[in-house]
């Protein structure tokens, strides 16, 4: 499997194809086809519970149901995809005129089902996704140009040092029997790079120094009401594009890893905001987000830690509906999270780790929101254990917590826990 694929499905570095790496590789012509991916299927039991009469106004993926339906303690089970979802993609190399050329398409279809007669709904959450749909042309000497869908560059790093990538992590409601994946560490310290329309250039190695800089298709902005619940606001035309960008240093020996710094704007513009309180209105915004982030090996032992703060992105995945970037006062919220984690390889070859995520989210200027979260957090033990080469088998126990910005007697604090059982095989 290539480089670009393990990108996507087994959390490998960014770098050009490899044939050394590789699935299953099929010639033809000028062409060296590469076909890979994984199938994963979880068992997971959660137990999550809710308090108060309010829902708390996140991302909507924590621990719980929302609705003013009083104290709730919710068993749930489910047989789905871990955060992962099953993958398979078809990849293309080949060099022409002194330039290597490569082409990437991938498809994504969700193993969770709920519902007799009726698969594959959007409007019931099981998605079949396409992720990558990209090309590639460069040369080790001048670097590498991208274009089209791949995973963003901002919080790549962060996502794919994650070791629930190979397990389930975070769960969604009813542990992820609703969704395509579950969320792992996403909103639980770091934001959720995507899947993005970009033009990316990425230099070539210099030494262990790379860096990769992409504009991207911005995204859309959509509030989620505030203390006054007045309407929502929907940005309405793209006149600029987004940015991103990130510079990673990367070394070998007895002692290896990789440091990273990583940044990501965009300028917001045509925003409605529409409810009796404000009327209708337009107004620019920019927003940002920066990270840091290590990612260290020493013999069987692996660090992670990672750093994120933002002004105007949300908490989770970047601006997207309902994960309280602004609010309805056109008013951005501040943000910030980060993640450990360690993990170590037994004599057995069975990888076992632990990890601690939090996620925070302030009120904006003069805002008084009870209801808005202020933190999520997470812990998660887990033991991975590679039954052969390209299957693993894996458990996890996963204990989340949502917080309010203010504890009433109507708002109260989220929390689940759960426990996955199951496998991961890569091809």
């Amino acid at each position: 499997m290539n480089n670009k694929i393990k990108l996507a499905v087994a959390g490998a570095v960014l770098s050009a194809a490899s044939v050394a790496n590789a699935g299953i590789i099929i010639p033809a012509g000028d062409w060296t086809l590469d076909i890979g991916g994984n199938v994963n299927a979880y068992y997971t039991m959660q137990d999550a519970d809710r308090q108060g009469t309010t829902a708390l106004t996140n991302f909507g993926i924590v621990t719980s149901s929302s609705g003013a339906n009083g104290d709730q303690d919710t068993d749930s089970v489910a047989i789905s995809t871990g955060l992962l979802p099953n993958y398979l993609s078809v990849s293309g190399t080949t060099r022409q005129n002194d330039v290597d050329v490569s082409f990437t398409i991938s498809i994504q279809p969700g193993t969770a089902t709920n519902q007799a007669l009726l698969q594959e709904t959007s409007a019931n959450g099981r998605f079949q996704e396409n992720r990558q749909a990209f090309m590639t042309f460069g040369d080790k000497s001048w670097g590498t140009v991208k274009l089209g869908k791949d995973l963003g560059v901002f919080g790549s790093n962060a996502i794919l040092s994650d070791m629930t990538l190979l397990g389930v992590g975070g769960t969604s409601t009813a542990a992820g029997r609703v969704n395509t994946t579950t969320t792992g560490g996403i909103g639980f310290g770091y934001i959720y790079a995507d899947w993005i329309g970009q033009a990316s250039y990425t230099t070539p190695n210099m030494n262990g120094f790379q860096a990769t800089l992409a504009v991207v298709q911005p995204w859309e902005l959509q509030g989620d009401g505030d203390a006054a619940g007045a309407g929502v606001l929907t940005r309405n035309s793209h006149d600029k594009p987004g940015f991103e960008g990130q510079v990673t240093y990367s070394w070998s020996g007895d002692v290896a890893g990789k440091v990273w710094a990583e940044y990501a704007y965009q300028d917001i513009s045509d925003i409605t905001a529409s409810g009796a309180a404000l009327g209708n209105r337009a107004q620019d915004e920019a927003v940002d987000i920066w990270g840091l982030g290590a990612n260290v090996t020493i013999g069987n032992l692996n660090l992670v830690g990672y750093w994120n703060d933002s002004d105007g992105y949300g908490t989770a995945g970047k601006l997207h509906s309902g994960l309280a970037a602004v609010n309805n006062s056109l008013k951005k919220r501040d943000g910030d999270g980060g993640y450990v984690q360690a993990t170590y390889v037994i004599p057995t070859g069975t990888k076992l780790g632990v990890a601690y995520g939090r996620s925070s989210l302030d009120e904006a200027s003069g805002e008084t929101f009870d209801a808005l979260v202020e933190d999520n957090e997470r812990w998660t033990v887990g033991a991975y254990h590679p039954l052969t080469k390209h299957l693993n088998l894996v458990a996890e126990y996963s204990d989340t917590e949502s917080n309010a910005h203010r504890n009433t007697a109507a708002i109260k604090d989220y929390d689940a826990q759960a426990f996955s059982l199951g496998a991961i095989l890569f091809f």
